[in-house]
């Protein structure tokens, strides 16, 4: 019998077209594999951040998901979106300091039961709330949200224009919609064969069907109905004591990080391959776990080379409502992160 880990794989050795088509159950399988060792080595907030002065991991996540929320203006009494809401880490964040009523967005089942599990012990299930349905065809109804925002999740989507659409057929009109993306950035070389292998084991590493670029996030926007549009790479500002791909390079002494580290990653890796044997843990386990960490490397690689940030901020309004078609009597599967 294949394996869900088997199967996750054998969709990257399909081409481009193969995995966009195949999004939905990729994005699926991904999570189903990945989100106890997202939990276990990184919290319940499922993106990065530069780290300034004085910051700890944890307050360097916040403030970036607190940023997102004074740039678009979030307060008490608005209806926000959350596109790809992950375990709701964020989501919890942002209703805490504004007071909005947040309906995340996700297609993965198990980490919907999260959301509402984490939000009940937060005392915030008045103000969050998970929907399950694919950001590619939400099943919401035009113009019921204030403001939306996406945190590292669009970079799931088959193609942007698809997902931003659809965020702007449930805005209204004036509706702030903002984010950060995963982007290749202007340095990245398309002729260049290990800067597509960095971006190939990015994507597998992390659940994408394909990664793009800064004029590809603009130009989806535009077309899909947003003005006075801001961009800004937040990696490249101010001076960061450290990157946001400090976390993943096993420095520190937290176990996540001591993970991380080139003497103990051998170590751990032989660990779970014997209590896979055992039976301690599920079949697959150790291959998960090769997967993040390849990923993370090709992640931190590419980031001291420059060639991909994650960081990269946008801000956009709704000027319009686009021509779309009416939401789906039912939705499909597929988003996720956060």
């Amino acid at each position: 019998m294949i394996s869900s880990v088997e199967r996750y794989e054998s969709i990257y050795r399909e081409d481009t077209a193969t995995r966009e088509r195949a999004y939905r159950d990729l994005v699926v399988r991904y999570y189903d594999l990945v989100t106890d060792f997202y939990e276990r080595g990184w919290g319940q907030s499922f993106h990065f951040a530069p780290r300034y002065d004085g910051e700890t991991f944890e307050v360097a996540l916040q403030r970036h998901e607190h940023h997102l929320a004074v740039r678009l203006g979030l307060e008490a009494g608005m209806r926000v979106l959350d596109v790809g809401c992950g375990v709701g880490g964020p989501m919890r964040a942002i209703a805490r300091v504004t007071g909005a009523t947040i309906e995340g967005v996700n297609t993965n089942t198990e980490q919907l039961v999260r959301v509402e599990r984490y939000a009940r012990r937060a005392g915030l299930e008045m103000f969050c709330r998970g929907v399950f349905g694919d950001f590619m065809s939400l099943p919401m109804d035009a113009e019921r949200y204030d403001a939306a925002y996406a945190i590292e999740a669009t970079c799931h989507a088959p193609d942007r224009r698809g997902v931003f659409g659809e965020v702007a057929r449930v805005l209204r009109p004036g509706g702030r919609f903002g984010g950060y993306e995963w982007v290749l950035t202007a340095r990245f070389d398309d002729a260049d064969p290990h800067h597509q292998a960095l971006a190939h084991r990015i994507c597998v590493g992390n659940g994408l069907p394909k990664l793009t670029r800064e004029d590809d996030v603009r130009e989806a926007l535009v077309d899909a109905g947003f003005g006075s549009i801001e961009l800004r790479d937040l990696a490249d500002e101010a001076s960061p004591v450290a990157p946001w791909f400090e976390p993943l390079e096993g420095r520190g002494r937290t176990p996540a990080r001591l993970s991380r580290h080139p003497i103990v990653r051998p170590i751990l890796a032989r660990a779970l391959r014997v209590a896979e044997r055992a039976s301690l843990i599920p079949e697959g386990t150790s291959r998960v776990s090769a997967i993040l960490n390849d990923g993370a490397d090709a992640l931190v690689e590419a980031g001291r080379l420059g060639i991909f940030t994650p960081c990269l901020f946008f801000l956009a309004t709704k000027v319009e409502s686009p021509c779309l078609p009416p939401k789906p009597s039912k939705p499909s599967r597929s988003s996720a992160r956060s």
